[in-house]
């Protein structure tokens, strides 16, 4: 088992690192999220996401 660890350090390592940067991304985006924080443009004439959004938010 050791030995198995010892010949992929290298990619356990950087496996480590990806998984950790994937979870604080993730964690940003949940933030933002309910922060009220949009990733978008901030062109909601002309966006469709944002004109169906409202109109679902009206009802």
């Amino acid at each position: 088992m050791i030995a198995l660890i010892s010949d992929n350090l290298g990619t356990i390592v950087v496996s480590l690192i990806l998984v950790l940067a994937v979870v604080l991304i993730i964690r940003t985006m949940i933030n933002d999220k309910k922060q009220g924080k949009s990733s978008c443009g901030g062109n909601c004439a002309n966006c469709r996401m944002c004109t169906s959004g409202k109109a679902l938010e009206k009802k």
